[in-house]
């Protein structure tokens, strides 16, 4: 007998309890959604931590409020373990049935900061600046049935949208100068690139470790599958043109979807693919199926410009549905007996 296991992507979109629109309004759209995902595990994107008081820590007081309740109540969440310190917005938490052995983020610890001397500032700056991520890498380790262990990234990269040049801008909205923008996008770019470079040695490492380790990487990569983010994060055979290698790369589970269906965000028109779940070969062996649930995708650009306050995610998510082998599993049972994980506060 095998054991079904779904894990699921899903950018919340600003996740929060506080705000213009009612905490209430925002989680009767996204509940049903997160419900008909049914998942085991769930990677999220953009859930904002509150405080109780100011000078207090913050918590994940509105994922907690959003999952209370209903089937995700008791699982196991983690935003990188022991000591990390949440963020006000656009936080990474993972969200598993089973217990979460180990956590924690990756945030130029890998890649140092590179320095790039901006040509556009205005004043001229004396020497060159480091360009920063503007979020971690999540990196969770999840005890699966029978003792496997299931390694986990959770991301999301920056937008391709213009970065802050110094000088150079009028409003949040307008530039002083093409020249200004151009370089506030080519910014954006190292970061986004930089962020896929951590990840991708972050999964080298679980790798070096060991050859046959199942892995996931999940998230929002605001980038499709074949620009430079996401191809640096597969590292298909014919980019690295080494044989060796291929038991590295990562397959993109979306491959599997029909191309008319294969899109978790509609822009001005455009239905593209920014939303992605990559596995190793080893975990490709277990996999049978996926769907993007888009059904009632709104236009993000059309939206933005037409609707107050939308409840909504104008992001699909993605689930995969995985098969562990028999032989994967405890002796005479499939059934889960691991203790509820204590939700985060």
């Amino acid at each position: 007998m095998s054991r079904t296991i779904r894990i699921a992507t899903f950018n919340l979109e600003s996740l929060d309890d506080t705000g213009d629109l009612s905490f209430e309004e925002r989680a009767a759209v996204l509940r049903p959604q997160l419900e008909r995902l049914d998942a085991d595990i769930l990677c999220l994107q953009e859930v904002n931590g509150q405080r109780e008081a100011k000078g207090e820590p913050r918590t994940l007081r509105a994922l907690a409020r959003l999952l209370e309740g209903g089937p995700y109540a008791a699982f196991h969440r983690t935003s990188g373990g022991e000591g990390t310190r949440l963020a006000d917005r656009h936080n990474l938490v993972l969200v598993s049935r089973w217990p979460i052995l180990a956590a924690r983020q990756y945030r130029q610890d890998l890649v140092p900061p590179p320095q790039v001397r901006m040509v556009t500032a205005d004043p001229a700056q004396p020497g060159g600046d480091a360009v920063t991520w503007d979020r971690p890498v999540l990196h969770g380790e999840i005890e699966l049935p029978g003792g496997r262990r299931l390694h986990v990234f959770n991301l999301h990269l920056r937008a391709p949208i213009a970065a802050p040049v110094p000088g150079q801008k009028k409003n949040a909205s307008t530039w002083k100068s093409v020249g200004g923008w151009a370089e506030g996008f080519y910014l954006a770019s190292i970061k986004r690139a930089g962020q896929a470079l951590e990840a991708r040695l972050a999964v080298e490492r679980v790798f070096d470790a060991d050859p046959q380790a199942l892995i996931l990487v999940a998230g929002d990569l605001n980038a499709e599958i074949e620009q430079t983010p996401v191809r640096i994060i597969r590292a298909d055979l014919d980019e690295t043109g080494n044989g060796h290698l291929a038991g590295r790369s990562l397959v993109p589970l979306e491959r599997s979807v029909p191309e008319e269906r294969r899109f978790t965000v509609l822009h001005g028109g455009d239905a593209v693919m920014l939303d992605h779940l990559l596995v190793s070969r080893a975990l490709l062996g277990w996999f049978r199926s996926a769907e993007i649930h888009n059904e009632a995708l709104g236009d993000e650009l059309i939206a933005h410009a037409t609707v107050s306050h939308s409840p909504e995610s104008y992001h699909a998510p993605l689930v995969a549905r995985f098969e562990l082998p028999e032989q994967a599993l405890p002796d005479q049972t499939v059934t889960d007996t691991s203790a509820p994980g204590e939700p985060m506060p």
